[in-house]
């Protein structure tokens, strides 16, 4: 890991600044330290992201969906500011700190498989930095726009080197025609500055739309000329493990199939965050835990099957 005095990862500038090599790591971890095979690290080293076909059951992922299911009919039962909803619309967007809330998201951070992964991946102990649910309904959900997690995380949230990841797990099946995730396969091997300035309480707008933090289209182009643009698909319980600097977007669903996917930040116990980068007020709790960063421990998958 190369040093720095400053800000390593400069974004939000009044002026245009060229996409620059990383200078983390990006697999901290060995063959020896977890489950992941040496193709399957190699493939997460050279991509960003790595797909794991069903990682949860149907009987997990029923009891998955009825609990969602259940937040969208009663969203009153949790704090407003969890329920993000569509612009001008009653649809849910998202939901946020899903883990806190619920026993059963929370025996599944701590799921043994999947801590051995990502624990591996990163090389240390981790605690979640942050966790939601994201929904699209059938015809009316909206996507999301290019972006790096890690740029937004490092200018707003001061986590301070690309030492996390994200998992996603799908609910509902994933399909090129439901508005699937995107990823740029190699676009984490390159940070991708951004211009402007970020706002006060930006989150309140960019979680329903982002404008501050999005790439350019040249540096987009660039990018996808060189690693193409893939679209991982899957049946319900499947894991989608990516880099935290992995530009990823998706589009919105005219389907007639909801699709809705959990997620899961993970952060290095070696990463916690620090003052934002921009010159702003840290982000609210649920969407930048740092009262909550000891390391997790493993659970008994047995305690939610």
């Amino acid at each position: 890991m190369t040093m720095c005095t400053d800000d390593c990862y400069p974004s939000r500038l009044s002026h245009t600044l060229a996409p620059f090599k990383r200078l983390d790591p990006i697999v901290y971890g060995s063959q020896s330290t977890g489950p992941l095979t040496s193709t399957e690290l190699a493939q997460y080293e050279r991509d960003g992201f790595l797909v794991i076909k069903d990682f949860l059951d149907e009987q997990q992922v029923q009891d998955f969906q009825q609990d969602l299911q259940h937040y969208q009919q009663h969203p009153q039962q949790l704090p407003n500011e969890l329920v993000i909803k569509e612009a001008q619309q009653a649809n849910i967007r998202s939901i946020f700190d899903i883990h806190k809330h619920n026993p059963r998201f929370d025996e599944l951070t701590r799921e043994p498989r999947l801590l051995a992964m990502v624990e591996q991946l990163l090389g240390s102990e981790v605690y979640i930095h942050q966790s939601r649910i994201n929904v699209k309904p059938a015809f009316y959900g909206k996507g999301f726009d290019w972006h790096s997690d890690f740029e937004t995380w490092h200018t707003e949230d001061g986590m301070p080197r690309m030492r996390a990841l994200s998992c996603s797990i799908a609910l509902t099946p994933n399909t090129q025609v439901n508005g699937s995730l995107m990823l740029i396969p190699g676009s984490h091997h390159y940070f991708v500055p951004c211009v402007g300035p970020t706002p006060t309480n930006n989150y309140r707008s960019s979680l329903q739309k982002q404008q501050v933090g999005v790439p350019s289209e040249q540096a987009l182009n660039n990018l996808a000329n060189q690693g193409g643009i893939s679209m991982p698909t899957g049946p319900s319980g499947s894991l989608i493990l990516f880099e935290c600097n992995t530009l990823h977007a998706s589009n919105a669903n005219l389907s007639p199939w909801p699709r809705s996917n959990l997620f899961f930040v993970y952060n290095s116990v070696h990463n916690r965050l620090t003052t934002p980068f921009c010159g702003q007020a840290p982000r609210p709790e649920h969407l930048a835990n740092r009262q909550h960063s000891g390391a997790l421990v493993s659970s008994d998958i047995a305690a939610y099957a």
